[in-house]
This record gives structure tokens, sequence and C-alpha cells, in this order.
């Protein structure tokens, strides 16, 4: 693969990236509107809203299956159609059981989508030598700050759903193809070299953690069980801004109605910011140290906002969350594709199943302790699940060497 050709994988991958930030935060950022049209109940709405997660992981499962036979770019080319088709219907139908089919098919093919681009994402990363995983998650920030943009727009003008959605699809839908071309295995799990490997693994640097059974390559679910943890955990954190900030702003600090809308943006932000740069982080410290700092960085954003006092400390807490849990989820799926060179495809299918997982559990777990207990309690539930990411940091590091004593390993160049 020439240099030219991985630059172009690598731009067409985070425009991948970007699309899907912008057609989730296009879903959820307008899914009043969406009871709304439909008439949908309060008691039914939670039914629809965890349906998407649990169809998505069955997508991600079937994904596994199906990068045996195919390659996961040709998966990655034909699921980003059907998410923004998907969303698409959402905005165009006018009966109950049409929005519950275009959230089928977007809960599958979301599935789909998220596996494949992160199984790009891994065999990437292994062809440059060096992480960039963090970068592609931060396209997905970009494009979900642009897609909550865009949902505000219309709701400020008052645009229906079909018309908020079908200018966005119309544009977002032929770029998406047209840059599918240029997807880019890299390295790829029966296609990797050794060069690619042991760059790869000195990338992440840090302590050997990854474990001996993990070094013929063979895919162990006990070995991935401390990176599954790990993203549970993470998307419990996500889950909990996403679903929480701005009622907890409101009905326990004190803020106005205005302002509680404020945190999730800031969140948004500062986690764009963080991937931004996360990237130089793992080159500069290493993976391990990146990942403790970042979930030690998360714990405290929930300490300061069980604590905070008023809105504008909450709203600091909110912000070191973003800051925190930021490359946590990246780096999870760039260790999973170290931990089992030979298997990442399936790995990564696996690891992203609980990607959902946190996302289910978070926002009902928050809910039930704040309505039984307090909701300042309940924000120190997601803050030592983070912390117990410490426990399971050794797993962020490199492979066990495959070189003989003394020998020096081999490396890659390095691409621009």
């Amino acid at each position: 693969m020439t240099d030219a050709g991985l630059r172009h994988g690598r731009a067409s991958l985070g425009l991948s990236f970007g699309v899907q930030g912008v057609a989730f935060a296009l879903l959820v950022t307008r899914i009043p509107a969406i009871q709304d049209r439909y008439g949908i109940s309060d008691g039914l709405l939670p039914v629809f809203l965890a349906a998407v997660p649990i169809l998505a992981g069955a997508g991600s499962v079937a994904t596994e299956k199906a990068v045996a036979r195919v390659r996961p770019s040709v998966v990655l080319r034909w699921a980003q159609p059907f998410v923004l088709l998907a969303l698409l219907g959402v905005g165009a139908g006018r009966e109950m059981w049409q929005v519950a089919v275009a959230l089928g098919v977007f809960g599958l093919a979301v599935g789909a989508l998220d596996a494949s681009m992160n199984m790009l994402g891994v065999s990437l990363q292994r062809a440059y030598g060096r992480s960039i995983m963090t970068g592609f998650h931060a396209a997905w920030s970009l494009g979900g700050i642009a897609g909550a943009s865009l949902a505000w727009a219309g709701a400020r003008w008052e645009l229906s759903l079909l018309a908020s959605y079908l200018p966005v699809v119309a544009v977002l839908l032929p770029a998406a193809l047209i840059a599918s071309r240029w997807y880019t295995e890299g390295t790829g799990p029966e296609r990797k070299g050794p060069e690619a490997e042991a760059a790869d693994a000195a990338d992440a640097g840090g302590v050997a953690g990854a474990g001996a059974g993990s070094a013929g390559g063979a895919l162990s679910f006990k070995l991935l069980l401390p990176l599954c943890l790990i993203m549970t955990f993470a998307y419990i954190g996500d889950s909990t801004v996403s679903n929480w900030s701005a009622k907890y702003l409101q009905d326990v600090l004190g803020s106005s109605e205005q302002l509680a809308t404020v945190p999730y943006n800031v969140y948004m932000v500062t986690t764009l910011l963080g991937r931004a740069v996360g990237d130089l982080g793992v080159r500069r410290f290493g993976a391990v140290a990146v990942v403790r700092g970042g979930s030690l960085l998360a714990a405290g954003g929930f300490a300061v906002v069980a604590v905070a006092p008023g809105a504008w400390v909450g709203m600091l807490g909110f912000t070191m969350l973003g800051f925190g849990l930021c490359v946590i989820v990246p780096q999870t799926f760039a260790a999973a594709g170290r931990m089992f060179p030979g298997s990442s495809d399936a790995a990564v299918a696996r690891l992203n199943i609980f990607n959902y997982v946190g996302f289910l559990v978070g926002s009902p777990l928050v809910g039930a302790l704040g309505d039984a207990w307090s909701y300042r309690g309940a924000m120190l539930v997601p803050m030592v699940l983070v912390l117990a990411t410490l426990v399971y940091a050794r797993a962020f590091g490199p492979e066990p060497a495959r070189y003989g004593g003394g020998h020096e390993r081999p490396r890659t160049a390095d691409v621009g």
C-alpha cells in the first residue's frame, strides 16, 4: 500500500465517521419531534429508543460474520447509505409502523456501520505504525456537533422532519458513496506484515499487559472482557451526560431552562478538542498513560458535578467529563486490535456490542438511582465505574514481543 493510498483511505474513513456523527445527532436531537409526528406515547417511547441499540448490537454481530467472507470496506460502503436512507424514512413516514421499520433499519445499519468503521480504523492504524484512531472519533464528534446544529436550526425555523433531513441526506449520501472508492483496509488481520505489527505494539507505550494468550492472535473473550467492561463503563458515562445533564442542571442545580441546554454542547466541544489532540498524547506518553489520565479526569468531573453548589460549577464538571471520556473509546478499539492482531475484525465487532450495552444501561441506571435516592448520589455511580478503568488499564499496553531477545524491532515509515 502506497503512502498516498493510506492518506486517501484515512481521509475517506474520516469522512465516514463524520457523516455517521451527523446522522446520529439528527436522529437523537429530534426525538421529541419524532414522538409528536407519529403520536408515540411516553410509555411506548422507551421501547422505540431501546430497540435501536439492541438492533445495532445485532448488526455488529452480523458484521463479524460478514467480514469472514467480504472485506469490512464492503460492509461499510453499503451500511452508510442504509443509515442515511433510514434517517430519511424516519422523517418521511406517516404511520407508526413506518417509523418502527425505519428505526429498525437504522439500528441494524448503525451496528454494521460502527463495527466496520472501527475495523478499518484499527487496520489503518496498524499500517501507519502510530496512533491515528482517536482522530477518526474526533471526526465523529465534529459531525455530531454539525448534526446537532442542523437539528437546532430545523427546530428553530419549525421545519418538518422531512424538510430537515432531506437536504442533509441529499448532500451526504453521494459524498459517502464517492469517498467509499478510497476505503483502505491497511494491514488487516490476515494481511498484516511483521513490521506493521511491531510498530503498532510500540505505539501503545507503557507496559505489556495484553496477556500471553494474545500472542498468537486467536480471539479469546476472556482476554477481551476487560476491554468490554471499559467500553461499557465509558458509554454509561457518556449516556449519563447526554440524557441527564440538562435535567440535572435545571432540577438539581437550579439553572434556567436555557442554561440547562449548555452542558451537553460543552461536552461535545470538549470531546472534539480532546480527540483532536488525543493521538499526539498517545504517541508521546503511550495509550496506558493517556487512558489512565482520561479516567481520572472523567471521575473527577463526575465528582465535581455531584458536589457542585451551582450551575457554573456543574458545567465545569461536565467540561472535565468531555476531556476525560473522549480518549477512552477510540483507544479501547485500538487496544483490541493490538491484543488480537490475527482476529482484530472479530474483536472489534464483539467489543462494539458493549458500546450499546453501556448506552442501554446508563440512562435507566441513573434515572432509577435518582428517583430512589438522589441525583447527586446517582452521579457517583458512573464515577466509580469510570475509575474501575484504572484496574484494567494494563490491557491498553502493547502486545507481547514476537522477536527474539536482543533483536531490534523493525519500524515502519511514518505516513503523513
